[in-house]
């Protein structure tokens, strides 16, 4: 497990982070953590709320990045509640709540169908 472990954390970049307590990591670093944290037990399946919510710009993208990158390297897969468009349009299938609807969207800013 904890060889498991220091591959992911290597992964995502946090390697040298290893022995510091979450206090002493940026929200970055602990999103990065946290990503590594999901993959630890090799689910089929990903769930990320709000995955990039209180991080930065830069933070954000590369949160996004890694998510995406480490779902498909590892074959899983991944299911993303974001208010961030630009984070969902990285995804192959969008969806959207409308008045209380569920409604696939196409990159996740048109309307199906929609021109």
């Amino acid at each position: 497990a904890e060889k498991k472990a220091e591959k992911l954390l290597f992964e995502v970049g946090l390697s040298g982070r290893k022995n510091h307590l979450p206090s002493e990591l940026s929200g970055g670093e602990r999103q990065r953590v946290a990503v590594a944290r999901a993959l630890v037990n090799n689910p089929s399946l990903i769930l990320a709320d709000e995955p990039t919510g209180n991080l930065d710009p830069a933070n954000s993208l590369m949160i996004g990045k890694l998510l995406f990158s480490m779902a498909e390297k590892y074959g899983k897969t991944l299911v993303l509640v974001t208010h961030d468009r630009k984070l969902a349009a990285g995804g192959d299938v969008c969806y959207e709540i409308k008045d209380g609807t569920l409604e696939k969207v196409n990159l996740c800013g048109e309307p199906e169908g929609a021109e």
